[in-house]
């Protein structure tokens, strides 16, 4: 019994660590249709800002606090000067996101080097029997889980989340409402920036902080959102449930590489299945 909950913990885990990495680009993409491959560096820049307010002092708490804000309003300073002279073209939208994210690697590197820092992990280890569990990953499964939720409510039953998807779904219809679409772009896109931040803020104490920290996500968190499609809550849900819990099984009866391997070949086999997305089953049959 111990030993299966202290599985059902890791597993959770890493669903969590999933879903709270790949909520922004559900957002960004799945709601607004942009292809951001800057978003790894977004889930960068917010654990570079625990690790600056770790060096200045200040305690992990202020920074995870601090890494939305930071990291939302860079990007909305990225959609007020790049993003938002390319909606409606995707192709453009990839390089010009490519390129962001090459600068933001360069200029990180340039600004604290190449090396890999470390940011002390709170907290200590559960026992549970003769096994451990470190609470900083109970802790990570909470905070993915009140991310989920604050997103979920936001957008359904907010005004300025109906606002939101109103605007990506009629954007004329809402301007003739004397709504301005593109302050609901910026503000979307710079949600999505902000939860990045929140990602790579509370990510940072596992994984170490590094100026190419993005790309070790980027992939994952592509494949998440594209096989959940454009239903973005349940379908990121349901992607982050299936994929943490295939690369967690398969890391664990072999090593985390054949746990990613299994991911990659999960993925494939759904998009296969369903290839409008993850979504499409239940809408299908419902």
């Amino acid at each position: 019994m111990q030993h299966l909950l202290v599985n059902f913990i890791g597993g959770a885990f890493a669903i969590a660590s999933l879903l709270l990495l790949s909520l922004g680009l559900a957002v960004i993409y799945g709601m607004m249709g942009v292809i951001n491959l800057a978003q790894g560096e977004f889930v960068m820049l917010g654990a570079y800002t625990v690790l600056f307010t770790a060096a200045h002092g200040l305690t992990l708490w202020l920074g995870i606090v601090l890494a939305p804000v930071v990291v939302g309003l860079i990007g909305i300073l990225v959609e007020r000067g790049i993003i938002r002279f390319l909606y409606g073209r995707p192709l453009d939208t990839m390089l010009a996101t490519w390129g962001l994210s090459l600068a933001f690697i360069a200029g990180t590197t340039l600004i604290v080097g190449p090396t890999t820092e470390g940011v002390a992990t709170p907290f200590q280890h559960l026992t549970i029997g003769e096994y451990s569990v470190a609470v900083y990953n109970i802790f990570v499964i909470g905070i993915a889980a009140a991310s989920f939720a604050l997103t979920w409510f936001l957008f359904r039953f907010t005004k300025i989340g109906l606002l939101a998807r109103a605007t990506m779904q009629n954007a004329e219809m809402v301007a003739a409402l004397g709504v301005s679409p593109p302050r609901i772009y910026m503000l979307t896109f710079g949600f999505g920036s902000a939860l990045a931040g929140l990602a790579g803020a509370v990510m940072a104490p596992l994984t170490g902080v590094v100026p190419t920290l993005g790309m070790a996500f980027i992939a994952k968190i592509f494949i998440t959102v594209t096989v959940g499609s454009t239903a973005i809550f349940t379908g990121t849900l349901a992607a982050s449930g299936i994929f943490g819990a295939v690369e967690s099984i398969v890391a664990f009866l072999s090593t985390p590489i054949y746990g990613q391997v299994a991911m990659l070949l999960c993925a494939l086999v759904l998009l296969r299945v369903a290839p409008q997305g993850i979504s499409s089953l239940w809408r299908r049959h419902g």
